[in-house]
């Protein structure tokens, strides 16, 4: 598939899973917009991916309308169109039982990892639909398949992530916009390898889920979301795909 002059936006693209998608489509030729919170991890991110192709970091908190709206359009000015977005960033509160887990918490984990995905491909989906189409990656989580009884607000919201991937991808099937989402499990991005280099017995805990018999790296999802954007994927729509090493297969 020839990526010179597409253009996809990836949130959440200065580390880990993110960063890896957007080295994934610079290196095919795409024009990749990477939006992050922290200055210091955008303009490193940017700088490795420009090694491989063309890049812009926009600071965004995707959790606030106004700045998505800002990260959409600023893309639109800079290169003319918008062809793929993958939904990757999102933060939320503290998990725990709950009986115990306050109402901030729970509304923090929902707005940070639900809402956002839904202001994004709300400002998205505007600008594909000027440009004849386009497709939306949303990263959930192999949490959003099964339960997650150590954090029921990230898996609620990661369930809401793929219910909401499903039925805006019905509305928008006929009029060219694919939209489907990815379900990671065990993966090692930064706060996975900052746990276990924390505690030494982490990764067998975590491994004893994923029947693959190792963690998954970064660039895999990353190759699972280029599939997903590219014609390979064209009949491909409201899945959401477990790239997860067998766990969601025990």
């Amino acid at each position: 598939m020839n990526w010179r002059d597409k253009v996809i936006l990836i949130t959440g693209g200065s580390s880990g899973i993110g960063k890896a998608t957007a080295l994934a489509f610079a290196g095919r030729g795409a024009n990749v917009v990477i939006a992050s919170r922290d200055p210091e991890r955008g303009e490193q991110a940017l700088t490795d991916i420009r090694e491989v192709g063309e890049a812009l970091w926009v600071q965004t908190d995707v959790s606030q309308a106004d700045q998505v709206a800002a990260l959409v359009q600023t893309t639109i000015e800079t290169y003319g169109r918008l062809d793929y977005a993958f939904n990757n960033g999102g933060s939320g509160g503290q998990g725990g039982w709950i009986a115990d887990l306050n109402e901030e918490d729970w509304n923090a984990t929902l707005h940070g990892y639900l809402t956002s995905v839904f202001l994004c491909m709300k400002y998205e989906i505007g600008a594909m639909l000027k440009t004849g189409g386009g497709v939306i990656v949303n990263n959930a989580s192999v949490d959003g398949l099964r339960a997650f009884p150590w954090d029921p607000a990230y898996s609620a919201a990661k369930h809401g992530v793929i219910g909401l991937t499903k039925s805006t991808a019905l509305q928008y099937a006929q009029q060219g916009i694919r939209i489907n989402a990815v379900c990671p499990g065990w993966t090692r991005t930064p706060p996975i390898q900052q746990w276990i280099d924390n505690d030494p017995e982490a990764e067998g805990r975590m491994l004893q889920h994923q029947p693959i018999g190792r963690l998954g790296e970064p660039e895999e999802i990353a190759e699972a979301v280029v599939w997903l954007c590219s014609d390979g994927g064209s009949l491909v729509t409201g899945i959401a795909l477990p790239v997860d090493g067998g766990y969601t297969a025990l």
